[in-house]
């Protein structure tokens, strides 16, 4: 078991917030506030977290693991539906969207016994999930949203010739889809070489075994990229019909 981190300890972390701090009054970058605004905040929910998670880790797992869950996959769906803003029914597609994505990999995990149905199991690795399905159904909306601005003439030429708004939209979701893969791509390229991933530090210095670690690491690496990849389909497909009306012609697309 890792040593524990004293409050006196902690204080000394605010010596690397002075780093950016300075960085921003020296180049007048006007951060000062944002800067001290987003560590002060990002330590008080971390604080507040870790509280949370004793409570509910002393809860049955059956009502314990809905519970966070319901609350990650509802503040996930609110934050990225700010990328696909303008766009219909945007909360509820990428809250179902979350929903199943967690269903069916939550399940896969504990039908193949990588992990048990407990709180203190469940809840940090659903975390994972959720968090960089979010991001990736974020990704994949503004680029969408990006690429049908920048492509305009080329589809309203491809409707003109006659093509059904799927054809003339696929090279569109071919990118969209592509530069939402690609970074998790990469990553998994030099995962280990480049720098440990989190989960396995954080299970290396709870005192893990090494290779235990790198089990537990490989199941979630492989399980985000997964969820990446079904996340950043899954939206893609659910809301390019969106950037045309019932006639089957583009919509206007408005600046951002």
């Amino acid at each position: 078991m890792s040593p524990d981190i004293s409050n006196q300890s902690l204080l000394f972390l605010f010596i690397f917030v002075l780093v950016p701090l300075w960085l921003s009054y020296y180049y007048q970058l006007g951060l000062k506030k944002d800067i001290v605004w987003s560590s002060i905040r990002g330590a008080v929910q971390l604080f507040l977290i870790g509280y949370a998670l004793n409570f509910l880790f002393d809860l049955p797992a059956i009502q314990g693991i809905p519970l966070m869950l319901s609350v990650m996959i509802t503040v996930a769906s609110f934050h990225a539906r700010k990328k696909g803003e303008g766009i219909p029914r945007m909360l509820a597609t990428i809250f179902i969207g979350l929903i199943l994505i967690e269903i069916s990999v939550l399940s896969l995990w504990l039908l193949a016994g990588m992990i048990e149905f407990t709180p203190s199991q469940v809840i940090p690795m659903s975390g994972m999930v959720i968090g960089n399905s979010m991001v990736a159904m974020g990704l994949a909306l503004e680029r969408m949203k990006s690429e049908f601005r920048e492509n305009e003439g080329r589809i309203l030429a491809a409707l003109s010739l006659g093509a059904k708004p799927n054809q003339s939209s696929k090279i569109i979701l071919q990118q969209t889809l592509q530069s939402s893969l690609i970074p998790n791509v990469d990553k998994l390229k030099t995962i280990g070489l480049v720098q440990l991933p989190g989960m396995m530090t954080g299970l290396i210095l709870g005192g893990v075994n090494p290779v235990t670690a790198i089990k537990y690491q490989l199941v979630i690496s492989l399980s985000i990229f997964s969820a990446v990849s079904i996340s950043a389909i899954y939206i893609t497909l659910m809301t390019y019909r969106y950037f045309y009306n019932d006639r089957m012609q583009l919509k206007q697309m408005e600046s951002d």
